[in-house]
């Protein structure tokens, strides 16, 4: 049996995981666990539990709440860990293998003594940080907790995470680091240290004109948040990107935290600034459908189709497009052409999940197998036709017998696609694509075309389905219009039902109808995953806005600010203050819906994010 900390409190035997319900003994047994081996005094047990403000017969009902973790350990099985009785408070004892913050503080102390050999030091560290499984204690209900030890908790994480982005570039490997770090600099944002490191990533990989913009995001942030300049060193990192200077060897010579306590790190060898940079790379995923290996090894962007856990809805489109993917090709010459399918729809409709979900169901018509091919980049940097058909052609140089399935997910424009739709290989049939995009890509199906799924936000049938596959039926039936509620709430959006149903798993014990007060206070703001900011109704809004050209941004954020009359067409005389073709190009960015009442309207999420940022900014403007 194993306790985890990093995340919701929980109780771990091999795969199986029982998450606690929030409670006072979760809250006394999280607060022995942070204090492992260690004497724990009653008054600390007793602010931890009850907080601040203590009922008069705290004492006595702190060794109830003892007696209730003993008998919650007998339940499930816990052997080899008591509850100890000591003078003046009560200890839990603990080893790295049962306790996942002793493990993740032992693998990081291990990292320290391999600063001769960084791949080792960095394999190390990314093992320690694969203990952490959320957000820190996310279903113990204590304040006393989360102000004192929490943010301690946090930190070491954040020296750890900083570590591994420093041992990156000293191995030359920045074009991965980028990834953690892109993540980092979003999450704390005054956090220096990641922005230098992220700006150093950028210059290093030849984009020098992001580096030095990044360099003025952050400076703007400090001067307006925080009243203060960029540290000396991130103006002389400037400067050398401004002179072009070569930075020299990145080597990973950063402090290093072991449990809190900073100790100088000695120079480690380092792979010369010239070093080729490792191209990032996309997690492991599924094997591919019927077992056909695709290629020894997956390139980077391309690999297996994934298989979509708790899909729901979409039904009639799902055998719509199964049905378009296998029905028999047409005689005659347009038989050599491949046949096309575009996905169409606003960020977070859940486009890939269609087409992953679908290609599954197909996958015995494609027996040569199936690839999904990313077009953008970790960062939303679209990636060229050049190097995606490389390597796909490198990932099919070993074709199986039969067609094969291509998915090219969230393309951003028509030319990224043209050139791949001609045949990969000379040798066999040509594969079906699948395309991903945003962008209604009218101008492809014209010159190349093709069948179009258009979707748009769920029925309230299918948000209800979602909600039961994820949740479970017990929850979800024992509340039934509470769940209808958030769905509603959610305004039936994919993304913001997959956000809201994850956060409620990590609270088992918080009641739907609860929740739908919570989430109805501030929904953009609920509707993000703490330990994961990536995953947010507002960064998915944020980043399809600043793929728009600035005009057509700002066309739309003064759309979503006004009335709904705005939208309406009053005709060619009258085009109001967005013409025609602005609008066209809105919905054509997935922006816009079809009405009625129409023939546009905008999501209600959508709108209340322009309208919530824009509030923002004028607040900002008004400090100066």
């Amino acid at each position: 049996m194993r306790f985890q900390l990093l995340g919701p409190l929980a109780l771990a035997d091999g795969p199986d995981t029982v998450v606690l319900q929030p409670s006072k003994p979760a809250n006394l047994l999280a607060a022995l666990l942070l204090n492992a081996n260690s004497t724990v005094s009653a008054e600390y047990l007793q602010r931890a539990v009850w907080g601040e403000e203590q009922p008069a017969t705290a004492r006595a009902a702190l060794q109830t709440c003892v007696l209730r973790l003993r008998r919650l350990f007998a339940k499930h099985g816990v052997t080899g860990t008591a509850i100890e009785a000591v003078p003046g408070g009560y200890r839990i004892t603990a080893e790295p293998p049962t306790l996942d913050l002793l493990g993740f503080r032992d693998q990081v102390r291990r990292a320290a003594g391999l600063d001769r050999d960084p791949e080792a030091e960095l394999h190390a560290l990314r093992d320690a940080l694969a203990l952490w499984q959320g957000a820190l204690l996310a279903n113990v209900r204590s304040e006393v907790l989360h102000r004192d030890e929490v943010p301690r908790l946090a930190e070491e994480r954040l020296r750890a995470v900083e570590r591994v982005c420093d041992l990156l570039l000293g191995l030359g490997r920045c074009s991965e680091a980028l990834v953690d770090l892109w993540t980092a600099t979003r999450v704390y944002p005054g956090h220096e240290r990641f922005h230098e490191q992220l700006i150093e990533a950028l210059y290093r990989t030849g984009r020098q004109s992001q580096a030095l913009a990044e360099y003025r995001r952050v400076k703007g942030f400090l001067l307006e948040e925080l009243g203060v300049d960029p540290s000396p060193s991130l103006r002389r990192l400037e400067l050398s990107i401004l002179r072009g200077e070569d930075l020299g060897s990145a080597g990973p010579d950063a402090s290093r935290v072991i449990r809190g306590e900073t100790v100088p790190l000695p120079a480690a060898a380092a792979a010369p600034a010239s070093s080729v940079a490792v191209p990032v790379t996309t997690p492991a995923a599924a094997v591919p459908a019927g077992g056909v290996a695709l290629a020894p090894a997956a390139v980077s962007g391309v690999g297996p189709v994934p298989a979509v856990p708790h899909f729901t809805g979409r039904t009639a489109e799902a055998a719509a497009l199964a049905a378009r993917l296998t029905e028999p090709a047409a005689g005659g010459p347009e038989d050599h052409r491949p046949l096309t399918v575009l996905v169409s729809g606003a960020p977070g409709i859940g486009k890939s999940a269609l087409a992953q979900h679908v290609a599954r169901l197909v996958r015995d018509a494609f027996p040569a197998g199936q690839l999904l091919v990313r077009m953008t980049r970790a960062d939303g940097e679209p990636r060229t036709a050049d190097e995606v058909a490389a390597e796909v052609a490198l990932a099919l140089r070993e074709p199986g017998e039969g067609r094969t399935l291509l998915i090219l997910d969230d393309v951003v424009d028509a030319d990224q696609v043209r050139p791949l739709l001609p045949p990969v290989s000379a040798d066999g049939p040509e594969p079906a694509v699948v395309v991903t995009s945003r962008m209604g890509l009218g101008g492809l199906i014209a010159t190349h075309g093709g069948w179009v799924q258009r979707l748009t936000a769920f029925t309230d049938a299918e948000s209800y389905a979602l909600l039961l596959a994820t949740l479970g039926a017990e929850r979800v039936e024992a509340e039934p219009r509470a769940a209808r509620r958030l769905a509603a709430l959610c305004g039936h959006f994919p993304a913001a039902l997959r956000i809201l149903t994850a956060r409620l798993l990590t609270r088992p014990g918080l009641r739907l109808a609860d929740a739908v007060d919570w989430l109805g206070d501030d929904p953009l703001a609920r509707l993000t995953l703490t330990d994961s900011p990536d995953h947010s109704v507002t960064g998915l809004f944020d980043r399809a806005l600043d793929r728009l050209d600035p005009r057509l941004s700002e066309a739309f954020t003064h759309l979503a600010q006004g009335p709904p009359e705005l939208l309406a067409d009053r005709g060619p005389e009258d085009e109001g203050p967005a013409p025609e073709a602005v609008r066209e190009q809105l919905a054509d960015a997935g922006l816009l819906e079809d009405g009625p009442p129409g023939p546009y309207r905008i999501h209600d999420l959508l709108r209340a994010h322009v309208r919530r940022t824009a509030r923002i900014r004028d607040r900002r403007t008004e400090k100066v």
